[in-house]
């Protein structure tokens, strides 16, 4: 019996013995947790017994502490005393009955504080948070944490409104972490980061928000990778059903939530973690030397025993079950990946680095089993593997013999970016070596292409936008004292626009942003601590500062918007067309091909070219739909012909059959397609989940105010939607209007700052769910016949429009 990875490359069968070893593990697991188990889905369901759990009567306590001789549940409940003593089950596991008060109400009140206490074999005692705590609280008289008993009454626990979104295939993922979502120097909490910064995330045009720091973390300046409690969200912003909240808001903005999921190691901290839960070194975590990440100081978990496999496992299940997220980033699993845990290692493709004597093949089997168990309960689910190493067949089906992730985050693309500004001068740029690094990736496993993440706002490194403009970006922002853009700001715009618009156009399968990185954030991050007064000066994003009209900062944003609506509306990322036309590194120009646009970059730092010859694929005129240069985008306008005027194709150039002949001003992007892809007009359509939101049968009565100027004056003009829901216009360019209800209420976009929607391409929109702008008509409305389409504004030539005033 063979296996497909072995059909997509040949070479991996001289490495095939280990391959086989870790699926053949993999396929005795699954066996095993038939028999024994019920099966991987029911496995994973430990938290049903384990930890906290109603009953007939009362709720259980269970916990596995196999070091253990006596075990008791303390508390605020009962003074912190030893009298509520857990009774020996086998196999390690403790557990006590807690039954219900003459009222009804539990023993153990909600939202009270408890710990588990135990005398160890070897006598010693010891307090512990346990381990599937809900919820954990730190007490700020010892600065340690406690257990939460969370069990809210049944009114008052978050009910979700929103179904998941369906799986994007241009997935576009906005990294962030809730308590930094806040404009002022303080944690955020997840009903601000819900009610200002996803309606922010939406309009900016990503599907998928990824959470950093969502487990429980003692050490907040940790960013959430030395987790403590791995069933209970962050507490410092605020209560599981507010986390829900966030989630639901998430998905009735139409945005999946992605979970930074640390797996990879536990904090050492054993005051406040699973650290030597039952007093060994080796409960959830191997012991000695082995269990000690040198670099992280952290634990590294023993993935062979039954119960850490069941722990990990049921983790995943939690999160996606119990808060509906939409899948993880596997955080780290280079360190999984290898024995030696890629420490001190360089990787440079050979396959005898990856399946030699330092694989970990433990680890490797727990990653299928968690790619498979994550699909299989979600389908729409998505899995994100952080390794450097670029181990094949990661991101490969678990069927087909690979770790089942859905993609891999390509991170030589942002270490290359950073070496090229920190050492080398703009006209150093070698072409050839910037379009390898961005399409060296394996045949059929995706990857997530960034420019950078948070690893380059953390203090002691600089973001894109640092290195590129530096001082600039606190003394040269300012348009009402500098009307003009110092050269240091002018390069650094430029190039930040060009370096994000060739990585989404040419990187990945998918993208992937920082919080703030959109609009040059000019401050970086880093957390309270003794050295830094404990300030949240900058853990924090200013996001007042694109807002403001009267800083720069405007254009980065506006740019970041319209290149992901750009992407939203011709989706080239999901496109397997991808054909790099030229890398000239003399005149530092690139060109390529992907899905149907046509991608022209100049880098030169000096030089512009008039009639520049192009190769196409395309034997029709093409026009240009985004350059960097334009004014909203702090450019210089000099690009404007080719958004009005079509390029006629001329002959075969290039080793293409067509091409096309432009001005390439320096330091400037453009992005073409056909012209016959403009038309037809802008559709917009009323999706049955925004109906439904808004309590509406149908969409009969509800208009369309679009706004439109008319002898220099802004008019709204009315469009009475169909009885299928559409209305059709004429425009083959950008169009901001309003919904109204059938009494003229306006329904206001809520991811918009005016609550105006807004869609700057022609085809086909839908208003959905809390109000927002997706791709594409109603999936109900798939076979609706079109329609002529009105020809312009004018009352006149539209009988059914109505002007409303300005």
């Amino acid at each position: 019996m063979s296996l497909k990875i072995f059909e997509l490359d040949r070479s991996l069968e001289g490495c095939q013995g280990q391959i086989w070893d870790r699926v053949n593990g993999y396929r005795h697991w699954l066996s095993e947790l038939e028999k024994n188990e019920g099966g991987l889905e029911k496995f994973a369901e430990g938290y049903k017994n384990l930890g906290f759990n109603r009953v007939e009567g009362g709720y259980t306590y269970r916990e596995w502490l196999p070091n253990a001789k006596q075990v008791f549940l303390i508390g605020e409940f009962n003074g912190w005393q030893n009298t509520s003593p857990l009774k020996a089950e086998g196999f390690g596991r403790w557990c006590i009955m807690l039954p219900d008060k003459e009222d009804g109400s539990p023993m153990v009140p909600h939202a009270s504080q408890v710990k588990v206490r135990l005398e160890a074999n070897d006598g010693a005692w010891h307090d512990r948070v346990p381990a599937w705590a809900k919820l954990a609280w730190q007490d700020h008289s010892t600065n340690l944490f406690n257990g939460v008993f969370w069990e809210p009454p049944a009114e008052k626990r978050f009910s979700f409104k929103h179904e998941r979104p369906a799986k994007p295939a241009n997935l576009k993922i906005y990294e962030a972490h809730v308590g930094m979502g806040s404009i002022e120097p303080k944690v955020a909490t997840y009903t601000e980061f819900a009610d200002t910064v996803l309606p922010r995330i939406k309009r900016m045009g990503y599907n998928a928000v990824q959470l950093m720091a969502v487990a429980e973390h003692a050490h907040y300046g940790c960013f959430g990778y030395h987790v403590t409690s791995f069933f209970a969200p962050a507490s410092r912003s605020g209560t599981p059903e507010e986390l829900k909240y966030l989630i639901d808001t998430a998905h009735g903005l139409g945005i999946q939530v992605l979970m930074d999921l640390v797996h990879a190691h536990a904090s050492s901290n054993t005051l406040d973690g699973i650290a030597q839960m039952d007093g060994t070194d080796h409960c959830y975590t191997h012991g000695g030397a082995k269990g000690h990440h040198s670099e992280w100081d952290s634990k590294i978990f023993n993935y062979l025993k039954h119960e850490v496999l069941r722990f990990l496992l049921s983790n995943v299940r939690w999160w996606l079950e119990e808060y509906r997220f939409d899948g993880f980033r596997f955080d780290g699993i280079t360190s999984m990946l290898y024995l030696s845990h890629g420490i001190g290692k360089g990787y440079t493709g050979g396959y005898h680095e990856y399946f030699g004597g330092d694989a970990d093949i433990d680890s490797h089997i727990y990653l299928m089993l968690a790619n498979e168990l994550i699909h299989k309960l979600v389908p729409s689910a998505i899995t994100v593997g952080e390794d450097v190493s670029g181990m094949p067949t990661l991101c490969l089906p678990v069927d087909w013999g690979g770790f089942g992730f859905d993609y891999r985050l390509a991170m030589a693309v942002p270490d290359m970016f950073i070496k090229l500004l920190k050492e080398v001068g703009d006209d150093g740029w070698d072409m050839g070596h910037i379009t390898h690094t961005l399409t060296n990736r394996r045949w059929k496993e995706k990857v997530v292409a960034y420019a950078e993440s948070h690893d380059q706002a953390i203090v002691g490194d600089k973001t894109l936008a640092f290195w590129l403009m530096d001082a600039a970006m606190y003394t040269d922002m300012s348009i009402h004292q500098n009307p003009h853009h110092s050269m240091a700001v002018d390069r650094g715009l430029a190039l930040h626009k060009m370096i994000r618009l060739l990585v989404l156009g040419l990187g990945g399968e998918a993208y992937l942003n920082f919080i703030g990185n959109e609009f040059g954030h000019p401050e970086w991050v880093d957390f309270p601590r003794e050295e830094n007064g404990w300030s949240y000066q900058h853990c924090r994003r200013r996001f007042d500062l694109p807002d403001d009209d009267l800083l720069r900062y405007k254009f980065f944003q506006n740019f970041d918007e319209l290149m992901n609506a750009l992407e939203n509306r011709f989706t080239w990322m999901e496109s397997e067309h991808q054909y790099v036309t030229l890398k000239d590194n003399a005149d530092k120009v690139i060109v390529f091909e992907r899905g149907e646009l046509l991608f022209v970059f100049n880098f030169h730092p000096n030089n512009s070219y008039e009639g520049y010859q192009l190769g196409s694929q395309c034997n029709e005129p093409m026009r240009c739909v985004l350059d960097t240069d334009e004014g909203r985008f702090g450019g210089h306008m000099r690009l404007d012909y080719g958004h009005a005027n079509a390029f006629a194709p001329l002959n075969a150039h290039s080793n293409r059959n067509h091409s096309v002949k432009m001005y390439l001003p320096s330091r400037t992007a453009q992005v073409l397609i056909r012209e016959s892809a403009l038309q037809g007009g802008v559709k917009i359509w009323l999706d049955p989940t925004f109906l439904k939101t808004k309590n509406l049968a149908s969409p009969k009565g509800m208009k369309l105010a679009l706004e439109v100027w008319k002898d220099d004056k802004k008019e709204m003009m009315e469009f009475d939607f169909d009885s299928a829901g559409c209305v059709e216009l004429a425009l083959n360019v950008d169009a901001t209007f309003k919904v109204l209800s059938a009494d003229g209420q306006d329904m206001p976009c809520l991811s918009s700052k005016d609550g105006l929607y807004r869609v700057y391409f022609p085809g086909d929109y839908s208003i959905a769910s809390l109000g927002y702008i997706k791709i594409g008509q109603p999936a109900a409305a798939a076979g609706v016949p079109p329609k002529a389409v009105s020809s312009g504004y004018a009352s006149e030539k539209l009988p059914e429009a109505k002007a409303v005033g300005a």
